[in-house]
Protein backbone atom coordinates (compact mmCIF):
# COMPACT_ATOMS: atom_id res chain seq x y z
CA UNK A 1 0.00 0.00 0.00
CA UNK A 2 1.62 3.19 -0.93
CA UNK A 3 0.95 6.12 1.24
CA UNK A 4 1.56 10.40 0.88
CA UNK A 5 1.52 12.32 3.21
CA UNK A 6 2.87 15.91 3.66
CA UNK A 7 5.39 16.91 6.17
CA UNK A 8 6.47 20.45 7.23
CA UNK A 9 5.50 21.22 3.64
CA UNK A 10 6.90 18.67 1.91
CA UNK A 11 5.58 15.69 0.05
CA UNK A 12 6.58 12.69 1.53
CA UNK A 13 5.29 9.07 -0.30
CA UNK A 14 5.93 6.00 1.75
CA UNK A 15 6.84 2.56 -0.53
CA UNK A 16 6.91 -0.02 2.34
CA UNK A 17 10.64 0.55 3.94
CA UNK A 18 12.21 3.37 1.59
CA UNK A 19 10.78 7.26 1.65
CA UNK A 20 10.76 9.18 -1.40
CA UNK A 21 11.48 13.08 -0.74
CA UNK A 22 10.96 15.95 -2.98
CA UNK A 23 13.00 18.61 -1.00
CA UNK A 24 15.56 18.89 -2.99
CA UNK A 25 13.65 19.13 -6.17
CA UNK A 26 13.12 23.41 -6.57
CA UNK A 27 15.76 25.69 -5.79
CA UNK A 28 15.05 29.63 -4.81
CA UNK A 29 16.19 32.21 -7.27
CA UNK A 30 19.46 33.64 -4.92
CA UNK A 31 21.17 30.00 -5.21
CA UNK A 32 20.22 30.11 -9.22
CA UNK A 33 21.84 33.39 -9.56
CA UNK A 34 24.78 32.90 -7.71
CA UNK A 35 26.20 29.96 -9.12
CA UNK A 36 29.64 28.92 -8.64
CA UNK A 37 30.68 29.72 -12.15
CA UNK A 38 29.25 33.65 -11.30
CA UNK A 39 31.28 33.86 -8.38
CA UNK A 40 34.66 32.71 -10.53
CA UNK A 41 33.91 35.88 -12.40
CA UNK A 42 32.06 33.78 -15.84
CA UNK A 43 28.90 36.26 -16.66
CA UNK A 44 25.05 35.40 -16.58
CA UNK A 45 25.27 35.43 -20.56
CA UNK A 46 28.19 33.18 -21.05
CA UNK A 47 26.96 30.77 -18.48
CA UNK A 48 23.73 30.44 -20.25
CA UNK A 49 25.03 30.09 -23.45
CA UNK A 50 27.18 26.98 -22.04
CA UNK A 51 24.37 25.44 -20.64
CA UNK A 52 22.55 26.23 -23.88
CA UNK A 53 25.55 24.37 -26.09
CA UNK A 54 25.54 21.89 -23.85
CA UNK A 55 22.17 20.97 -23.78
CA UNK A 56 22.15 21.22 -27.52
CA UNK A 57 24.98 18.52 -27.76
CA UNK A 58 23.18 16.53 -25.34
CA UNK A 59 20.07 16.61 -27.21
CA UNK A 60 22.20 15.86 -30.41
CA UNK A 61 24.06 13.24 -28.94
CA UNK A 62 20.88 11.85 -27.68
CA UNK A 63 19.48 11.37 -31.06
CA UNK A 64 22.56 9.97 -32.81
CA UNK A 65 22.35 7.30 -29.97
CA UNK A 66 18.81 6.44 -30.65
CA UNK A 67 17.83 6.96 -26.87
CA UNK A 68 14.23 8.17 -26.01
CA UNK A 69 13.72 11.89 -24.97
CA UNK A 70 13.45 11.11 -21.41
CA UNK A 71 16.86 9.71 -21.33
CA UNK A 72 18.68 13.36 -22.56
CA UNK A 73 16.17 15.28 -20.69
CA UNK A 74 17.73 13.41 -17.14
CA UNK A 75 20.97 14.13 -18.74
CA UNK A 76 20.28 17.60 -19.39
CA UNK A 77 18.67 18.07 -15.86
CA UNK A 78 22.23 16.33 -14.15
CA UNK A 79 23.96 18.52 -16.18
CA UNK A 80 22.72 21.48 -14.82
CA UNK A 81 22.34 20.25 -11.45
CA UNK A 82 26.12 19.48 -11.46
CA UNK A 83 26.67 23.37 -12.35
CA UNK A 84 24.30 24.21 -9.78
CA UNK A 85 27.29 23.47 -6.98
CA UNK A 86 30.09 23.20 -9.71
CA UNK A 87 32.06 25.79 -11.67
CA UNK A 88 32.49 25.96 -15.37
CA UNK A 89 35.83 26.88 -14.45
CA UNK A 90 36.93 24.19 -12.99
CA UNK A 91 35.11 21.12 -14.70
CA UNK A 92 35.09 21.22 -18.09
CA UNK A 93 31.34 21.20 -19.86
CA UNK A 94 32.09 18.75 -22.49
CA UNK A 95 33.08 15.99 -20.17
CA UNK A 96 30.37 16.82 -17.97
CA UNK A 97 27.80 16.51 -21.01
CA UNK A 98 29.17 13.25 -22.18
CA UNK A 99 29.21 12.04 -18.38
CA UNK A 100 25.53 13.16 -18.24
CA UNK A 101 24.27 11.26 -21.22
CA UNK A 102 26.17 8.17 -20.68
CA UNK A 103 25.17 7.88 -16.55
CA UNK A 104 21.22 9.35 -18.11
CA UNK A 105 21.19 6.41 -20.30
CA UNK A 106 22.00 4.35 -17.45
CA UNK A 107 19.35 5.30 -15.34
CA UNK A 108 16.84 4.81 -17.63
CA UNK A 109 17.57 2.06 -18.56
CA UNK A 110 19.41 2.02 -22.21
CA UNK A 111 22.71 2.02 -21.63
CA UNK A 112 25.21 2.76 -24.26
CA UNK A 113 28.95 1.73 -24.42
CA UNK A 114 31.02 4.58 -23.86
CA UNK A 115 32.85 3.97 -26.79
CA UNK A 116 29.61 5.20 -28.69
CA UNK A 117 29.12 8.16 -26.34
CA UNK A 118 32.61 9.03 -27.22
CA UNK A 119 32.59 8.28 -30.80
CA UNK A 120 28.99 10.76 -30.89
CA UNK A 121 30.57 13.54 -29.44
CA UNK A 122 33.47 13.59 -31.27
CA UNK A 123 31.10 13.33 -34.38
CA UNK A 124 29.58 16.00 -33.04
CA UNK A 125 32.72 19.06 -32.47
CA UNK A 126 34.06 17.53 -36.14
CA UNK A 127 30.49 18.55 -37.40
CA UNK A 128 29.98 22.05 -35.55
CA UNK A 129 34.11 23.04 -36.51
CA UNK A 130 32.90 22.15 -39.90
CA UNK A 131 35.72 19.56 -40.33
CA UNK A 132 35.90 18.02 -43.65
CA UNK A 133 36.04 14.93 -44.37
CA UNK A 134 34.35 13.64 -41.24
CA UNK A 135 36.88 10.71 -39.39
CA UNK A 136 36.65 8.22 -37.27
CA UNK A 137 38.29 8.39 -34.10
CA UNK A 138 41.20 5.74 -33.45
CA UNK A 139 40.30 3.59 -30.67
CA UNK A 140 43.28 2.35 -30.05
CA UNK A 141 44.98 6.06 -29.45
CA UNK A 142 45.57 8.04 -26.73
CA UNK A 143 42.80 11.03 -27.39
CA UNK A 144 40.31 7.65 -27.23
CA UNK A 145 41.55 6.66 -23.48
CA UNK A 146 42.13 9.94 -22.39
CA UNK A 147 38.57 10.98 -23.04
CA UNK A 148 37.41 7.40 -21.46
CA UNK A 149 38.74 8.45 -18.32
CA UNK A 150 37.55 11.96 -18.43
CA UNK A 151 34.13 10.31 -18.78
CA UNK A 152 34.79 8.28 -16.03
CA UNK A 153 35.47 10.52 -13.78
CA UNK A 154 33.13 13.06 -14.60
CA UNK A 155 30.38 10.35 -14.04
CA UNK A 156 32.01 9.76 -10.63
CA UNK A 157 31.86 13.31 -9.85
CA UNK A 158 28.03 13.95 -11.06
CA UNK A 159 27.32 10.98 -8.74
CA UNK A 160 29.05 13.16 -5.93
CA UNK A 161 26.98 16.03 -6.39
CA UNK A 162 24.37 15.96 -3.56
CA UNK A 163 22.48 18.34 -4.97
CA UNK A 164 20.85 15.53 -7.69
CA UNK A 165 17.44 14.66 -7.18
CA UNK A 166 15.41 11.42 -5.63
CA UNK A 167 17.09 10.69 -2.12
CA UNK A 168 15.86 7.43 -0.71
CA UNK A 169 16.20 6.70 2.95
CA UNK A 170 16.06 3.38 3.79
CA UNK A 171 15.24 1.78 7.18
Amino acid sequence: MVMATFVNGQHKTDYGHIILETDNVLYDPSRIENTPSRVDGISKEDERDIRILACEMIQSAGLLLQLPQVAMATAQILFHRFYLVKSFVIHNYEHLAMASIFLAAKIEEYPRRIRDVINVFYHINQVRQKTTPIQVMDFTGNLYLKQKNDIIKAERRLLKVKSLPAIFVIF
